[in-house]
């Protein structure tokens, strides 16, 4: 079998009807684990359906992060992040939904380099103060665009408000864990 490669240099990862993931690049069959290692490694690759051919990378991804959140252990979707997500599906704003989250896990990224090399440096000074306070704001920022509409039928009213009242006092909970850190 010959090797595959995108043009690009993307390893091609060819997936069964058995299920079975072949790496195109090694000339193995691979796992969702290897897969999910190739991720955090920043390895480039696409799955294509072995008969037709298709892309299905985004399904693979997706059933990747689904087997990382049943592992056990603490999940990192929250189930109101999940639940707010799904309502958006159908929504005029669905469209820029990827973009945005795309925008906001590279700025998460950019921010948890900064925040490594803060801690680092914590008992040092002020710079961790300020980067939490960053963070802090990039969080609010996020969940402001997640925000439901505003028309909510008077009966939802209660219970949204109490949820929002839920979500501030989490989050003066980690603003006064950040504060502390940084003291």
């Amino acid at each position: 079998m010959k090797k595959q490669h995108g043009t690009d240099g993307v390893v091609v990862i060819k997936k069964y009807a058995n299920r079975r993931l072949y790496n195109t690049e090694s000339s193995s069959y691979i796992t969702l684990e290897h897969l999910a290692a190739m991720t955090r490694e920043g390895r480039e690759f696409r799955v294509v359906d072995a008969k037709t051919e298709e892309d299905i990378t985004h399904n693979v991804l997706t059933q990747i992060i689904m087997e990382e959140e049943s592992r056990g252990g603490q999940t990192m979707l929250p189930v109101n992040f999940l639940r707010q997500l799904i309502a958006l599906y159908g929504d005029s704003m669905q469209a820029m939904v990827p973009d945005y989250l795309e925008a906001s896990m590279d700025s998460f990224r950019r921010n948890q380099a900064q925040f490594k090399t803060a801690v680092e440096g914590a008992f040092a000074g002020s710079p961790f103060a300020e980067i939490a306070k960053r963070n802090m704001e990039m969080f609010e920022a996020a969940a402001q665009a997640f925000k439901p509409a505003p028309a909510t039928p008077p009966a939802a009213t209660g219970a949204k408000d109490s949820e929002i009242a839920a979500l501030k006092a989490e989050l003066a909970k980690l603003r006064d864990k950040v504060d502390k850190l940084g003291e």
